[in-house]
Parts: structure tokens; sequence; C-alpha cells
């Protein structure tokens, strides 16, 4: 897979350092000369250019690519770049680094973005996983589809602990693919009895994640 990272930054490299690990090509492209910082990532290709210009995005040869990374600090290149990719390129998938959560909203398949990761709403989302039960917690949202990954660590008491996967009737437009119990992760199946203190993560529209919530809640003793 080939896979243009915009923004050669310590997040860039970063990426780049990752893709190459798992066998994928990369191309940074930075306009910064003090970005280009060839020694650090040696396996990848390189291109001092404004990836904001198509003269550049030509030269990179975008249209190549099956992954373009806006990876920027600046949340209105990282769109530009997305958009470019998207409309001009047609780059099957597009992922956007957000800077400030403020301007989350803007990273949508309006500019191209099929995957908008924001640091500062992951890192709380992950905060808010460690420490609550019983509550659902996004982690991610998806632009393409309008979709979110959350998840939810089932509580002693849940309506739903002892009941098999199959015999949940989920949300529409709500699908439970992980399993996480303990160390193990575990592809759900029908015969799969769910237990107190299991991780679950669902792919879930928005506007199903409150009944998904009300669906695992503890059960009414009174």
């Amino acid at each position: 897979m080939r896979v243009a990272i915009a923004g050669a930054g310590a997040v860039g490299r970063s990426i780049a350092g990752e893709l190459l690990e798992n066998g994928h090509e990369v191309l940074l492209i930075d306009k910064a000369p003090t970005a280009i910082s060839v020694e650090r990532v040696p396996q990848a290709e390189w291109l001092l250019a404004d990836a904001c210009e198509i003269t550049s995005l030509d030269e990179a040869a975008l249209e190549r690519c099956h992954v373009v990374i806006a990876a920027t600090g600046d949340d209105k290149v990282n769109l530009v770049v997305s958009l470019l990719a998207k409309t001009e390129y047609g780059v099957p998938r597009v992922v956007a680094r957000v800077n400030n959560p403020k301007n989350e909203w803007l990273f949508n398949e309006s500019w191209g973005v099929d995957v908008a990761v924001s640091t500062p709403r992951l890192m709380s989302a992950l905060v808010e996983e460690a420490v609550s039960v019983g509550d659902l917690v996004r982690l991610m949202r998806f632009s393409q589809g309008d979709a979110n990954l959350v998840e939810l660590t089932l509580p002693p008491e849940a309506a739903l602990a002892g009941t098999r996967v199959g015999e949940v009737t989920w949300p529409q437009d709500t699908a439970l693919v992980t399993i996480i119990r303990g160390k193990h992760v575990m592809a759900p199946n029908a015969e799969d009895a769910l237990e107190p203190g299991d991780e679950l993560l669902f792919v879930a529209a928005p506007d199903r994640e409150e009944q998904l919530e009300n669906l695992l809640s503890v059960r009414d003793t009174a």
C-alpha cells in the first residue's frame, strides 16, 4: 500500500515509521526545509513541497496513493490537503489530524475526510475508558458513513450480564466488533455470553448511542 503523509514533524515521522515497519510505501511531504530529515526515516520517500499546491501533489503522484494522511499542526492545511486528495486525485482513504477540538466539526466528508483523529479527544476518551464502568465512551469518529467507535465496560449488575451475544437485539446501525476480556481479545460470536467486566467495542451511529447505553445499563433493582 502506498501512503502519502503531509507533515513531516514528529507525528508524521512516527506514523511513517510504523507504516514502513508494516511493509508499506511511504512518502513524506513538507514545505519546511528544516523538516526534511531523511536520516530519521531513511526508508521513506521525501518531498520538499507545499502539500496545499496542486503542482506539488502532481509531483507526489497522489493519484497512485491508496491513503493520504494530513498530519500537519495546522487544521486549515489538513483540511485543504484532505479536500484536494479526495476531489482532485480520488484517493480512497483520507485520514486527517485534528489539532484544535473546536474544529472537529469541519473534518467530515464535505472536506474529503474519511477518518478524523483528534489527539485531545482521543486522550480524554482513553482516560474516561480507564475509569468508567457502565458509561459509553466515544473513542473515534468515522466521517464516512457517520459512525463512531464506542466502548463500554459491562458493570457487574448489567441487565445483559450472562446473556449470549446472539440473543441480544442490538439497536439498528450498531455492530459489536470486539470483546476484550482480561488479556484476551475476542471476535464475538452468537454463543459467547457477556460477562461483567467485559470491554465491549461497537461501531454505532451517533443517534443510536443512547439506546445502546440504555440496553447495557445496570438492572433496575427497585
